[in-house]
């Protein structure tokens, strides 16, 4: 397997690389293989299965999304004197 040296990163890209490599547990150089890869068309990703199971679980509208959140805020909220 042949080696590349790519020189003169801008320090935000080195940065970015750095935070993405640590977040996943990788090292800087497998993230810049893959971003390779990626960025050629050769990656293999994880396949979005989602649309799959839309008539088990269905889609719901930004609408309905907010609507749900609105119906179950109060269930966020504790009251102490419940838990005595």
């Amino acid at each position: 397997m042949k080696s590349i040296s790519v020189h003169g990163i801008d320090d935000e890209t080195e940065k970015k690389i750095g935070e993405r490599a640590k977040s996943e547990g990788k090292s800087v150089n497998r993230v810049v293989k893959e971003l390779i890869a990626k960025a050629l068309g050769l990656a293999e990703g994880p396949h979005d299965n989602r649309e799959a199971f839309v008539d088990l679980c269905g889609i719901w509208t930004e609408e309905e999304a907010a609507e749900f959140l609105r119906a179950v805020t109060d269930l966020g909220t504790l009251d102490a004197k419940d838990w005595r």
